[in-house]
């Protein structure tokens, strides 16, 4: 490990704003955080810039930036910690044991930004049923997901996986900038949007709720067809 790296992860052991694959989490929250507002979810956060920048605009909120790699968390919690942002905590864990960390229906919104898009296994990708049914043990009923993307395959993908899934679509936008959509949080931009931009790629946002009879993890898709294809789910004006 860089000498950086162990700079950081020394430093992050003395955040209290950071809990490192803590045990009995799960229900728990609201005591971390002193009290009970709603908890958003920034999964891969990264440096975690949404999850600060939500907990400055969303003082009403509870926001929990979860990664794998604390090196990176290091630079969200540090900053949250300078600021005073008591409602944004930091989750080094493993994505998969999400549901080891909340408990039923604790959560009520996940963002999940720029993350790897997996291009040689998509069962590895935060969007897939597999993931989804993890999400639907731990959110609120009708809660949002939000995906933020530079990937059009990791996009189309997730658009696929949500008529397959039947669920419920709030937005879609094949690109953001040149729609002009790009306000509110979505005019947040990570250190990794920047650089893309910088690249002139195009960013992608989908936003929407689990189907409330549940997700179908039988099967790869059960497609729509239409009479040209594969049905797609209309951009949003």
């Amino acid at each position: 490990m860089g000498h950086k790296k162990l700079i950081k992860f020394q430093a992050i052991e003395t955040y209290k704003n950071v809990l490192q694959y803590p045990e009995n989490m799960s229900g728990n929250w609201a005591t971390f955080f002193g009290n009970n507002n709603p908890v958003t979810l920034e999964l891969a956060c990264g440096k975690g810039e949404y999850s600060v920048n939500l907990g400055r605009e969303h003082k009403d909120r509870n926001f929990v930036g979860v990664d794998i790699k604390g090196n990176r968390i290091y630079t969200g919690a540090k900053t949250a910690l300078q600021e005073g942002l008591g409602n944004v905590g930091f989750l080094r864990i493993h994505i998969g044991n999400i549901t080891e960390y909340f408990a039923p229906l604790e959560v009520g919104e996940i963002w999940i930004i720029f993350p790897d898009p997996f291009l040689k296994k998509e069962s590895n990708r935060l969007t897939h049923p597999r993931y989804l049914h993890l999400y639907e043990q731990i959110l609120k009923p009708g809660a949002t997901i939000n995906l933020k993307t530079d990937s059009k395959e990791l996009y189309d993908f997730t658009v696929e996986t949500i008529l397959a899934q039947h669920c419920v679509v709030h937005e879609n936008i094949a690109d953001i900038y040149g729609k002009g959509k790009a306000t509110g949080p979505l005019a947040i931009q990570t250190f990794y949007e920047k650089m893309h931009l910088a690249d002139a790629r195009t960013i992608y946002f989908v936003s929407f709720s689990l189907p409330p009879d549940g997700v179908k993890l039988t099967g790869r898709f059960n497609r729509l067809i239409a009479d040209d294809g594969v049905a797609e789910i209309p951009e949003s004006e």
